[in-house]
């Protein structure tokens, strides 16, 4: 059961009203780092949980996205109240609030389309959706996932923070990132107080692979770090061991039917390359500058 404070969590102070940044702002509101996800995301998992411990932690988080949502919004509300009223009222010359509502981004969705509310929508008009929730169900996984989330939520603030010249604004915004350090922090205990983290999941990794680290990518810019080098790593540099590592032929096979053999073969030989024909095609006969060598077709 939800129930709601009228008190926003932080106040929310607004020197003066500025569409642009409202756009801006919908980022944290309807976008893929956004407080919504967030609240979504750890409420869905804090469903699943059996860990009562852990499910207090993801419901507690989840509600208080929803805060944070709320503080969002309420700030892009602010900002988009001034041109709001003028819109409704016609307040304004044409001229002068066409340059209002136009002032840069998608201010103009904002005051036309939702009438200077908040917009469940990105800062480019993308409508929030569920694929941003990336929940699995294992909460190894999940919890390194929220930490994540958590991370990139935190730089989105510090970016908005950055174009933000509203003290007020300024201000909250930094309330909201410094949320997001606590929950990462909140998240990593969770994360370690389960024995046996990692690898996710029940099945151990399979011993002669699990070591590896395969150079695939060769050539200048090679390096060498903690992350393959050591005792725990066997560098596998030679292209002839980076393949078919299984000790197979490498080649794909299919065990099939005596039918669906017959059915192959029939495709194979209906459609197989003859390699002696070399016609004359349209690339040649309308082949221009910059089509590189074609064949000399005579008049």
């Amino acid at each position: 059961m939800f129930m709601h404070n009228k008190r926003l969590m932080y106040t929310v102070r607004v020197s003066e009203p500025d569409p642009k940044l409202a756009s801006l702002m919908l980022e944290q509101f309807g976008g893929p780092q956004g407080e919504l996800a967030a609240a979504m995301r750890y409420f869905v998992q804090g469903l699943a949980e059996e860990d009562p411990g852990r499910k207090d932690l993801l419901i507690d988080i989840a509600t208080e996205e929803l805060s944070h949502l709320e503080v969002i919004g309420s700030i892009v509300a602010m900002l988009t109240k001034g041109v709001k009223g003028k819109l409704a009222e016609g307040a304004e010359e044409t001229a002068d609030m066409l340059a209002n509502i136009t002032a840069g981004g998608d201010s103009h969705t904002l005051s036309l389309l939702y009438g200077g509310g908040p917009a469940l929508t990105n800062s480019a008009g993308v409508p929030w959706t569920a694929a941003y929730v990336d929940s699995i169900g294992d909460p190894t996984c999940d919890l390194r996932s929220n930490i994540a989330a958590e991370s990139r939520a935190k730089i989105l603030y510090e970016r908005l923070m950055n174009v933000t010249p509203d003290p007020g604004v300024k201000e909250a915004l930094g309330f909201l990132m410094t949320r997001e350090v606590a929950h990462q922090k909140s998240f990593e205990k969770a994360l370690y107080s389960i024995e046996n983290n990692f690898p996710p999941g029940k099945l151990p990794g399979i011993p002669e692979y699990a070591n590896k680290y395969y150079n695939m990518s060769q050539g200048p810019g090679d390096a060498r770090g903690p992350w393959n080098q050591g005792e725990q790593w066997e560098y596998v540099d030679l292209r002839q061991d980076q393949s078919a590592v299984d000790g197979g032929d490498g080649n794909a096979t299919v065990r099939l039917a005596a039918a669906e053999i017959a059915a192959v073969e029939k495709v194979a030989e209906r459609t197989k390359s003859d390699l002696s024909r070399d016609p004359t095609t349209g690339a040649d006969l309308g082949a221009g500058p910059g089509a590189g060598k074609t064949k000399q077709v005579s008049g």
